[in-house]
Order: C-alpha cells, then structure tokens, then sequence
C-alpha cells in the first residue's frame, strides 16, 4: 500500500511545528536557566530532569488511551494531537517569560510547572503522531520513505531555534547577545506560531486517510490491545524489552540519542565559554549540523534499501563518532589558532556529525516500525500507540538522568554563570563533558543495535503469510 504525496507531505509537516517547540527547550533551556536567570544548573536539571522524566511515565500512557480510543472523524490519535497542539502554542510561549527579577526558588518553581505542562501537551501531540505513523503505512518500503519526510521536517525543526537565534540574537562588535532574554521570548512566539499552523495542516492533510482506515478497522475487526491498567502498561514495557528485536531498538535508540542531550544542553555552554563564538556563530553550527542530517537523508534511504537498515545505521553511527573525535581535536587545539580559524575548523567537524545523525533520526523509527507491523500480523492487535510510547518512555527515562546528571556536573566543575569569562579548567571540563559523554553514548548503541536481528525478507515473508492489516 502507497500513501500519495499529500498525504506524506501533510503528515511530515506536523513534525515541523512538534519538532521546533522540543527543540527551541533542548537547545536552550539549561543556558537560559543558568547564564539568563541565574539559577544554580543543580536546580535547572531537576526541573528538567523530573519534567522529561515525566514525559516518559506519560508517553505509554497517553498511546495506551489512543490506541483504545477510536471515532470515525479523528480516528484514535488526531483528537488528541488537535488538543496538544493548542497546549503546546499556549506553554512554549509562558515557560519563556519567567520573571527575572524575582528569587531563585520562584524561578525554579516557574521552570519546572511551566516544563511539566509543555512536556504534557508535547506527549499528547507525539505518541499518538508516531502512532499515526504506522497506522498510515504498515508496507516495508513506504515506512521508510514516511520517516523519511517526517525526518526531514523533523531536523527543519530542529533548525529552526538556530536559524531564530540568529535572527533575534544578533552579534554585533562581538557580542554574545545570548545573555538576554527577549531574544527567547521572541522565538517562543514565532515557534508557537509555527507549531500551530504545522499541527492544524498535519490534522486537516491526514483526516480523510484516517477515516478511510477507520472504517477498515470497522470492517476487519482488528482487536485493541489487552492492557487494561496503569500498572499492566509498564508491567507490558518490560515485557516488551524482552522480544526479540524490541530490546535492542528501545534501548539503543534511547542510549544513542542521550548524546543529544550532551550536545544541545552543555554545547552551548561549550561554544560560549570555551570556544568564545558569537551567537550567531552557534547559530550557524547548529544550523549546519541539522542542514548535513537533511542532505544526508536520500543517501541513508538508498543505503538502507541498498545494503538494508540495520547495516546502514551502524555505517552512520561510525560517522558520528569520527565526528565527535574531529571536533575534540580541535577542541584541544583551540587556543593555538584565531577564533575565525576555530569556528570553520568545526564547523566542518560538526557537518560530518550531522551527517552520520541523519540517519539516527530516521532509521530506528523505520526499523521499531517493522517491529510492531510484524507484531500486528502475528497478533491482529493494534497496539502502534503503547508501544510509540515506550520508545519515547525509555528515550525520556534516560534523557532525564542524562539531564540531572548534566546539571549536577555544571556544579561540580564551579561553572559560575555570573562570570563572563570561565576558568581555564572550567573550559576543559565542559569539553569532557560533550566529547566523551557524546562518544561514551554512540558506542554503546552502537553494541546495543548490532543485537537487532530483523531483515527485509522476514517481513515480506511474513507479509505473504498473512493478509494486510490497516
């Protein structure tokens, strides 16, 4: 089964708007909590800690409720993704206007409900979109080319906070205008904005899809998933970690992208204090990292077609850690060449890590895809939107340790957010932090994914073996 190109285009574009908001607060949030507002990174990593923590506890939650709901105008996860992306507009904007003036415990306090609440609504607009994912387009190869245009609105979005920050922090005389606040109140208006005219497209491109699907569900019959309570959904979470081929998924992907967290919450403290570019130039690196994962997008579906998915995803991931080493090198070298020569120096660095990323963005989801159509065949259940869920559950759980942990270190190295100008040993220690922590993360998955064992011709044969389910 074929999805058109509307369809693909409308479906993808939902994870522009989803896509800007996260990581808008990726980016930002633990630099704008300690170097704008001043709070010690111990508390900035607990707000963020305990609100991606709860994402996680909520991401099997809220599939679970998706997959048992179900009408013949939303289907089971466009009701949900219409509510979430009002909330997200609403809590991305307040989260960003913390009063500056105010105490440290206020401030924390406002960080960490207004985290809560956007990561609620971000939930609510993700589970059930990946879900949708699958419910769309069950085919091998088609779920390839989906993820492939979700990827790619997915790293627009991902850009899309650098290319604002360029636009609404700019470097004049060498200034590092990523100190002030009303450059992030800014972006937070034009990224909720933009996330809602991406969600109601997203909504609107796929309606008539999801009805058509409905009544197939209505004519076959396809069972719900027997999970009947809190407890049985993360009680089904681990016995989920047990399939075959589910484990190393869920895991490794979780591992991998716990690298992201490196990058996005101390990099930018790294190229502040350490490297001393200009807001415009960390616009620009992050900018050109998620333009190589765009580029690199057709030459990892080729590939993963070519040679298949779990082979070019191990390729891609290779890449990355020769990128991490090229960038720590230069790192090293830093002080011994002008600040214009560094910048371009790593600027190339970062473009061969963005590169090898493309392909985390996408393949995993492809590869858990198959996991749960070969499920669904076996089975006749639909269970797309519990186990969307743990995917993001256990990538959360360990994003949110990698957070605390994060804050902690800050700490523990005496980053001093009212120093403009860092210790020698501070500045090395927040190149400890990304290199390694960054490396230490892709090699493991990189162990982790080599234990995923499903081809292209176990799920064509069993797709001969048994009739198509929608």
């Amino acid at each position: 089964m074929k999805l058109d190109f509307k369809t693909k285009f409308c479906y993808g574009i939902g994870n522009l708007g989803y896509g800007t908001i996260a990581q808008t607060v990726n980016n930002f949030i633990m630099f704008y909590g300690t170097s704008v507002l001043g709070i010690s990174g111990t508390l900035v990593g607990i707000a963020v800690a305990v609100s991606v923590f709860w994402d996680g506890i909520s991401d099997p939650i809220i599939g679970h409720i998706s997959d048992k709901h179900d009408n013949k105008v939303f289907g089971k996860r466009l009701g949900f993704m219409l509510v979430a992306t009002f909330g997200m507009v609403l809590f991305n904007i307040l989260l960003w206007l913390v009063p500056i003036n105010t105490s440290d415990g206020i401030k924390f306090i406002w960080l960490l409900v207004g985290l809560i609440s956007l990561e609620t609504f971000c939930t609510m607009f993700a589970t059930p979109y990946v879900a949708l994912g699958i419910d769309l387009v069950p085919d091998y190869q088609e779920q390839s080319k989906l993820q492939g245009y979700k990827t790619v609105f997915f790293i627009l979005g991902m850009i899309m906070p650098s290319v604002l920050m360029f636009i609404f922090m700019p470097s004049s005389g060498g200034e590092q205008s990523q100190f002030m606040q009303t450059g992030y109140v800014n972006i937070a208006y034009v990224t909720s904005m933009l996330g809602l005219i991406c969600g109601i497209i997203c909504i609107v491109g796929t309606i008539k899809k999801v009805q058509k699907t409905y009544k197939v569900r209505k004519v076959k019959k396809l069972k719900v998933n027997s999970v009947n309570s809190f407890f049985n959904i993360f009680y089904t979470f681990f016995l989920a970690l047990k399939k075959e081929n589910y484990g190393p998924i869920i895991i490794g992907y979780s591992v991998a992208l716990i690298s992201t967290a490196f990058l996005c919450s101390v990099g930018l403290h790294l190229f502040t204090y350490a490297y001393h570019f200009t807001s415009s130039q960390i616009a620009l690196l992050m900018t050109i990292l998620f333009i190589s994962a765009i580029i690199s997008q057709p030459f990892w579906i080729y590939l993963s077609n070519r040679i298949d998915k779990k082979p070019a995803l191990k390729i891609s991931l290779i890449i990355v850690l020769i990128g991490i080493g090229l960038t720590a090198i230069s790192f090293i070298f830093r002080n011994y060449i002008e600040n214009i020569a560094s910048f371009y120096v790593v600027l190339s660095c970062i473009f061969v890590c963005g590169f090898g990323t493309g392909a985390l963005y996408s393949l995993p989801i492809s590869m858990y895809a198959d996991v749960i159509t070969m499920d669904r065949l076996k089975t006749k259940e639909n269970n797309s939107g519990i186990y969307s869920g743990f995917m993001t559950f256990a990538y959360n759980i360990a994003n949110s340790v990698a957070l605390l942990i994060l804050g902690v270190l800050l700490d523990l190295i005496k980053f001093n957010s009212a120093e403009p100008v860092q210790a020698i040993s501070v500045q090395n220690w927040l190149g400890c932090i990304v290199f390694i922590g960054c490396a230490i993360s892709i090699a493991l998955a990189l162990a982790i994914f080599s234990k995923y064992n499903l081809k292209r011709s176990d799920v064509l044969k069993a797709k001969l073996k048994h009739k198509d389910i929608n």
